[in-house]
């Protein structure tokens, strides 16, 4: 498909500024109209999902050593945070809670942090090996992520059990991103932002579509992010793993240091009914984490990298984010770096401010529960 065509930035600027689009001071973020389009229908998983509030945190000392991960300590992880999370009386009845034979189930990965954070091969094997005990076939289980060639540039095919499917929507990463040939133009969010220089008038400058992976391909969706810094965002866990993974055209979003538009353009796409009514269950690989500097990684930067050696579970994107959200400002604060909210920019982080307060947009959008006094945040150790 063609791109939009180009207009001037100047008019571009001018049309903006008009429709109070974006303001010509920042940092204050203008309210952008938006909509989706889909007809995705609701069910009792959809988000915020079973447990509304509920966030459940499991920590073991032994999940990385040497900075290997560990298997058996991550197993046993990830069989207590899905008991504490759903009061199953074993790990098998707590995932048949969100998943049934014959169900197609996809496991959406992150490759971004690529090689120093990233979705780890002990963590998602042992969650396909929990999702094959309550009854899915290894072909009813589809992993994926936006671009192929970061797919297989982070190894993820290299290690995958035989007979699950891999799946993407792009074969790689381009500016313009309006390439639309792996998304469905019939489940869009339409926003009221452009690229700087596209056409306004033109759909796919102006909407962002998802993935025919979330509308055409699985009937359920496990999220499995990170814990992690994000320039633009402030953090990219639960929510932004959904928004920024199964919709095309996300660079209009933080398209430069000053033009930031992620407070609302995240929850305004895990908006789309599609990946709203798909997604059952959030878990959050938090063994290694990112503190500052995100996403994207260099040599220089794997000084942000800690391991936290915790993992967050979840139906609630929301309430996961917002006990993530503290936890990186914890680490901040004891590195002497300023919180999320207040953060400037500096040669690490280039945006002029973040925009962690997605996560408070998308409570009040009923995603989930944003107040903190209001979630039900359960901590267990193993070791």
């Amino acid at each position: 498909m063609i791109p939009a065509r180009r207009e001037s930035r100047r008019a571009w600027m001018e049309r903006m500024l008009a429709l109070g689009a974006i303001a010509p001071i920042f940092p204050f973020q203008a309210a952008l109209a938006s909509s989706t389009s889909s007809a995705t229908p609701r069910t009792k998983w959809s988000i915020p999902g079973l447990f509304p509030g509920r966030v459940v945190e499991v920590e073991h000392g032994a999940s990385i050593v040497s900075g290997a991960f560990q298997r058996e300590p991550i197993r046993d992880m990830l069989r207590r945070g899905m008991m504490e999370l759903t009061g199953a009386p074993d790990p098998v009845a707590a995932w048949r809670m969100f998943v049934q034979p014959g169900e197609v189930i996809g496991l959406k990965l992150n490759p971004v942090s690529r090689p120093y954070v990233m979705s780890s091969p002990e963590t998602v094997q042992e969650i396909i090996a929990c999702l094959t005990a309550a009854g899915v076939k290894p072909k009813d289980i589809v992993v994926y992520d936006r671009y192929k060639r970061e797919f297989y540039e982070a190894g993820f095919d290299k290690w995958l059990p035989e007979g699950v499917r891999i799946a993407w929507a792009a074969d790689h990463y381009e500016e313009t991103q309006q390439i639309i040939d792996g998304y469905d133009i019939n489940h869009y969010m339409d926003m009221q932002l452009t690229l700087p220089g596209f056409d306004f008038s033109n759909d796919t400058a102006r909407r962002s579509y998802a993935a025919n992976f979330i509308t055409k391909q699985v009937d359920k969706l496990i999220n499995l992010p990170l814990l992690k810094h994000h320039q633009s965002a402030g953090l990219t866990i639960a929510l932004k793993n959904l928004s920024h993974g199964l919709v095309n055209n996300v660079n209009r979003s933080h398209s430069s240091p000053a033009l930031n538009s992620c407070g609302q353009f995240i929850p305004s796409s895990v908006s789309i009914p599609a990946i709203r009514n798909k997604t059952v269950l959030n878990i959050c690989d938090a063994v290694k984490a990112l503190y500052h500097g995100g996403p994207g990684l260099n040599p220089r930067k794997v000084k942000y990298v800690w391991e936290h050696k915790r993992m967050l579970f979840s139906t609630d994107p929301v309430a996961m984010d917002r006990i993530g959200w503290d936890q990186l400002d914890a680490k901040r604060a004891s590195a002497g770096l300023e919180p999320l909210a207040i953060a400037r920019m500096d040669a690490d982080s280039g945006f002029v401010r973040m925009q962690p307060e997605h996560v408070d947009i998308a409570g009040a959008l009923g995603l989930g529960v944003a107040d903190r006094k209001k979630i039900d945040h359960k901590k267990f150790k193993l070791a």
